[in-house]
């Protein structure tokens, strides 16, 4: 039995059937991070004392029969953006490489009731702020299938931590696709939320309005069981946060999608999507028509906006939100400053990376007295023409699907980051997050040199069950955790 290709319903069972015991789960899994992350650095901060000290405990209620809480003895890496207290919290950032915050965010308190182990803190984007995980302070993450390629970002650090068996299951945070497209790019399951679903509370903030933490997983069914314990009104620390009870998303996730309606909107397949990804979307069409449900083409006509609204709302969010990291209360300082003005300009200039400053400033300009109403108040119109389309669609049909990326994992390569013309490639992932819908993505298929491809599926408001449900079905023909057992990650 190799304890990292386990699911995290298969350890919870072995866990408490007493098959195997925590620490025993724990050691496996750093020994194979230690074995293989030099290559993959998925990590920023490994918490291995800590852990092992958990895991002893676990152990003791483990023989004692005492093993509450539905994650007993599952370890979990989470997102360096998402604050745990007394452990470096960085947002792969050089404003915040010393931060150990004071207390946990709500759903680090959640898992913790759950008795789920932290193993450390994954390597992402600087403040979230990428799609390949290269602007990270720190490091860049590589992709396990393929250690030439790019894990997708923000969320590159935890999709390719699960991929590569380091843990079972991750958190990651999704403002504009930051969770789907990494999990599309390493061949596992990812889900954004519904906006308000899952506390923000403890989630250093990018943008705001956009902002959602979601599961990482390499199956439907585990997605489904960690947003489960992970959502819920958060009435002390986050107003955003819904208070929609219906947070049971394993129930019915494996009855029949006969008579499901889907739609595929045309533009999800334009020119600017890989051939590749083309053809395993129109085979994923026909699998769902094999299990009984109808795939018909719709138009989503203001999807061509989508990516100009969501970066003058980001960026003007993430200008508001980083002004906070000033070199005076903590994060990093810039030395020899001779007076307060200088102090803030040689702080934030040396501790914010390249990716960083450009959205500040973009974000800074939108919001100005002069072009406010003319760039900030137009992108929030667009948004609301986006969102028409999305509800127009999803009053006729159950769930909208599409790829998730225009393309498969890309190799460093292959690309060079030029100005905006990175920011394209989140055309299709970005509508959920502008209309705060919930979207899913699992694997769909393989390239001919075995990139992963991903779909994704969108639903309406609160309605991940259905997703769930429809995805769980489709995983029943098509399941890449056969596959991930396999990958050799540049070991000797």
């Amino acid at each position: 039995m190799n304890i990292n290709e386990l699911t995290v319903e298969e350890l919870y069972s072995k866990i408490h059937s007493k098959e195997i015991k925590p620490s025993e789960v724990v050691g496996a899994l750093f020994e194979r991070i230690e074995k293989y992350d030099g290559n993959i650095k998925a990590f920023i901060t490994l918490t291995k004392e800590q852990a092992e000290k958990t895991a002893a405990e676990l152990d003791r209620l483990q023989a004692e029969d005492k093993m509450d809480g539905n994650m007993f003895g599952v370890p979990v890496g989470i997102k360096d953006n998402i604050v745990t207290k007394d452990i470096l919290t960085t947002c792969a950032s050089r404003m915040l490489h010393n931060f150990k915050p004071v207390y946990d965010a709500t759903v680090m308190t959640k898992l913790k009731n759950e008795n789920s182990i932290l193993m450390g803190k994954l390597n992402m984007d600087e403040f979230a702020m990428g799609s390949t995980s290269e602007t990270s302070y720190f490091q860049t993450t590589k992709n396990p299938w393929n250690l030439n390629c790019s894990p997708g970002g923000s969320s590159g650090g935890s999709a390719a931590a699960v991929a590569a068996g380091f843990v079972p299951y991750a958190l990651g945070t999704d403002t504009g696709g930051s969770v789907r497209q990494p999990a599309s790019f390493c061949g596992i399951v990812g889900m954004k939320p519904t906006y308000g679903r899952v506390s923000r509370f403890g989630l250093i903030a990018f943008a705001s309005s956009l902002d959602q933490v979601g599961p990482m997983t390499r199956t439907v069914r585990d997605n489904a069981k960690v947003l489960e314990l992970i959502s819920g009104e958060d009435k002390a620390n986050d107003m955003t946060s819904s208070n929609n009870q219906d947070t049971d998303f394993l129930t019915g996730i494996d009855k029949d999608i006969k008579g499901m309606k889907l739609a595929l909107p045309k533009e999800f397949l334009g020119s600017d999507v890989d051939d590749e990804v083309t053809a395993a979307v129109l085979k994923a069409k026909e699998r769902f028509e094999s299990l009984g449900a109808t795939v018909e083409e719709v138009e989503m006509p203001n999807l061509k906006y989508v990516v100009s609204s969501y970066y003058l709302i980001a960026s003007s969010e993430a200008s508001a939100n980083l002004a906070r990291f000033d070199g005076i209360r903590y994060g990093y300082r810039a030395e020899n400053a001779k007076n307060l003005e200088e102090l803030y300009k040689k702080s934030r200039g040396e501790g914010f990376g390249d990716e960083v400053k450009r959205r500040i400033l973009l974000g800074t300009y939108v919001l100005s007295a002069g072009h406010y109403d003319d760039y900030y108040v137009k992108a929030q119109k667009l948004r609301r023409l986006v969102s028409n389309d999305v509800q127009r669609i999803l009053t006729d049909y159950d769930l909208i699907i599409g790829p998730t990326s225009t393309t498969p994992a890309h190799k460093y390569d292959e690309v060079e980051i030029e100005g905006t013309k990175e920011y394209k490639n989140d055309i299709l992932t970005i509508p959920a997050n502008l209309v705060g819908v919930p979207s899913l993505s699992i694997p769909c298929g393989l390239t001919e040199d075995n990139r992963p491809i991903g779909m994704q599926l969108i639903g309406n408001h609160f309605e991940e069950r259905k997703i769930y449900n429809a995805a769980y079905q489709f995983e029943t023909l098509y399941n890449l955790h056969e596959e991930l057992k396999n990958l050799t990650m540049g070991a000797e």
